[in-house]
């Protein structure tokens, strides 16, 4: 299918249109996202939103836990404070204060989101989208009770994901998800978070240097399991020292009130923990609940995402799904990236698929985390013969300059013939503002460039990002500290 980007496309705007270039089910990142990019191409374009526009990311997910993680880095540069010979008076966390930043900037944030889609024209529909036959789109609010049938000549699936629920520990107010983690009324004594992933060690993170005890518990044998080795070492050593109690290879039977507001959490082996709060973060699930009739022809996968191709294709004719509903990393910016990519593509341009090995990742935990490419293990599972090197922050000046030391940066390269480093496979960050620093290493990856082609390039000094530079240099056999 091919649209024209110019004018001669009739442009359904008004409010009781009911016929689209493009109807988007789902008003989150990918959802809203792909909107934006069609009516900057000249398509006519709808978002059916049974919440908010902005999703879980803005409201419930990524915004406001880096929000609370900001609150966390204040909470820590004040008690160091006295290290950079500035004397301050200890003063308590005002939570609700904490609470109403956090809202503002996600209510300045989504009030950006809509003053976009209404300047470019996007029609929002309030309600649950329902997809039928011939791409034909049901709009049901059940506030009003009203619905409206919306057709477009591609549709979008966009419906994200939910938090899973573990049974036996479904959300009462001591027991949240994500979905209410960020509206707990106080700092909890002790909590207890369950699931050692990116989003359970942002948990954990943030919980601790707000003041809680915290105990982390992950079934599997290692926190962060698709990190890096390396990466995940140097978390867990700092995890420690701050205090957090990580037990891996555990499991949890259950909880019960203990009588004095808080619950006992109950281990696998019998052992128990007491909390005011436990949070459980083992992962979301699609949400594909209400998103499709009988005659719409899109299939789904055995673990629940909607089916599609390399080109996010359902097996509906002109109807694609992106995002958290299908089974590619759950992920804002990976959203976004596979929005542009449908868009474009119903546009009659050619354009690759995003490739899900080679996206960035950025876990925002105290230490940061952030990695694109292949880890160490993967490269040698898969059959590549690799050679590493590392730097660690200690020897930063920037990071000594700002008081972080703690980290490091690897950078995994390809064995050439000749036995020399060539092609950068995979470059794994840990340590202070390691999110602000991927980019180089994720253009590096994803282009395909040699340690020889990316050590010539110039790094600011005194940077964080320098370590990246000094890391790449010492592959090519010569370095400069290393």
């Amino acid at each position: 299918m091919q649209f024209a980007r110019v004018a001669a496309l009739a442009r359904l705007r008004s409010v009781d249109a009911t016929s689209f270039d493009l109807v988007v089910i789902g008003g989150g990142p990918g959802g809203y996202g792909a909107a934006l990019y069609a009516a900057s191409a000249g398509l006519s374009a709808a978002v059916v939103e049974q919440d908010k526009v902005g999703g879980t990311c803005l409201h419930r997910g990524c915004i406001p836990a880096k929000d609370f993680l900001e609150t966390a880095a204040v909470v820590r540069t004040v008690k160091s404070a006295g290290e950079f010979g500035v004397v301050v008076e200890p003063k308590a966390l005002d939570w609700p204060v904490v609470l109403q930043r956090k809202q503002q900037v996600i209510d300045r944030l989504f009030g950006g989101v809509t003053h976009l889609l209404k300047a470019r024209d996007v029609t929002v529909f309030s309600g649950t989208g329902t997809l039928g036959a011939d791409r034909t789109v049901t709009v049901r609010n059940a506030g009003s009770g009203e619905h409206a049938v919306i057709t477009g000549r591609a549709v979008i699936l966009a419906s994200g994901s939910v938090p899973r629920i573990l049974p036996g520990f479904e959300p009462d107010g001591v027991v949240v998800t994500s979905d209410q983690f960020f509206d707990i009324t106080q700092v909890p004594y002790r909590s207890v978070v369950i699931g050692g992933g990116a989003i359970g060690c942002e948990f954990a993170s943030t919980l601790v240097d707000l003041g809680s005890q915290v105990t982390l518990l992950e079934a599997l044998p290692k926190i962060l399991p698709g990190c890096d080795e390396d990466v995940t070492r140097v978390v867990g050593q700092s995890f420690k020292k701050k205090g957090i109690d990580v037990r891996t290879g555990v499991a949890v039977s259950g909880h019960a009130p203990n009588g004095v507001g808080g619950t006992t959490v109950t281990l696998g082996d019998g052992s128990t923990i007491d909390c005011e709060l436990v949070v459980v973060s083992i992962g979301r699930r699609p949400n594909t609940d209400g998103l499709l009739d009988a005659s719409s022809g899109v299939r789904l996968t055995d673990r629940g995402h909607v089916d599609v191709d390399e080109d996010y294709r359902t097996h509906a004719e002109d109807v694609y799904a992106i995002g958290d509903v299908i089974d590619s990393p759950q992920l804002a910016h990976v959203a976004f990236a596979e929005a542009i990519a449908v868009v474009r593509r119903v546009l009659g341009e050619d354009v690759p698929p995003v490739d899900d090995d080679f996206v960035p990742w950025a876990i925002y935990c105290n230490p940061e985390v952030a990695f694109a490419g292949y880890s160490e293990t993967q490269a040698r599972e898969l059959g590549y013969e690799v050679m590493t090197s590392k730097h660690r922050f200690a020897a930063n000046s920037r990071a000594m300059i700002v008081g972080e030391t703690e980290g490091l940066v690897k950078v995994i390269a390809e064995r050439d013939a000749d036995g020399r480093a060539g092609r950068i496979l995979g470059v794994h960050m840990v340590g202070p503002w390691v999110t602000e620093q991927l980019s180089g290493g994720y253009l590096a990856v994803n282009w395909e460039a040699t340690v020889d082609e990316v050590a010539a390039f110039i790094q600011p000094h005194p940077s964080l990002s320098e370590l990246f530079g000094e890391t790449v240099l010492s592959l090519t056999g010569r370095s400069l500290h290393g």
